[in-house]
């Protein structure tokens, strides 16, 4: 995993100034979404960052240590501040549809995984359908002309579609909370039986 340093107050990374790189590597393979990545940092008076990064899981870590980290005039910081001012609707856009194209791959991911699970118990037509739907959501969202309502308008529709998959899953719990034949409550009922024909009547 690669793990880039910035400086700056844009949105997007390629719009900041670029303070170092490093590679986190050695983590153990994993599902997607499950490692955790833990980034600090800690700079001194004389303006050295060190930027650390470590896997939860495996204790894994690098660091990178970056000279001068604080050499900018007031003149460059308050310029970069005007520039975030001056592109902060744009900046904001370019966000809001990269979270779009990020969210669409997951959604995508997820039902992929669901269909693995659950897939045999879907009819063939049904099973198609989500399969063709989950293709073009992650076509469109690759395709840099893809607007945002575009992907979002998609990412609705597959959810529709793999509401199918919801009710296989709820079909499958559902046969396996059934109650099954409790012999010992039959025993304990057929002994209390037998203690009763066996007991004694005490009459005064």
């Amino acid at each position: 995993m690669e793990i880039h340093v910035l400086q700056g107050e844009r949105e997007m990374a390629t719009d900041n100034k670029s303070l170092g790189r490093f590679i986190l590597d050695g983590i153990p393979a994993a599902p997607r979404g499950v490692p955790q990545i833990e980034v600090t940092f800690d700079i001194d008076s004389n303006g050295i960052l060190n930027v650390t990064a470590k896997d939860k899981t495996s204790g894994k870590e690098q660091k990178i240590t970056i000279q001068n980290s604080t050499n900018l005039s007031d003149e460059e910081v308050e310029k970069m501040k005007a520039d975030a001012e001056k592109h902060a609707e744009d900046d904001k856009a370019k966000k809001d549809l990269i979270e779009s194209r990020n969210k669409a791959n997951s959604v995508a991911f997820e039902i992929e995984k669901q269909l693995k699970e659950y897939g045999d118990k879907l009819d063939a037509a049904d099973k198609s359908k989500i399969e063709e739907d989950v293709k073009k959501r992650k076509e469109l969202a690759a395709k840099e002309e893809s607007s945002k309502e575009e992907i979002e308008k998609a990412i609705e529709a597959t959810f529709a579609s793999a509401q199918k998959i919801g009710e296989a899953m709820q079909k499958a719990n559902a046969s396996q909370a059934q109650p099954s034949e409790n012999p010992e409550g039959e025993n304990a009922e057929k002994k209390g039986d037998k203690d009763a024909e066996e007991g004694e009547v005490v009459k005064d």
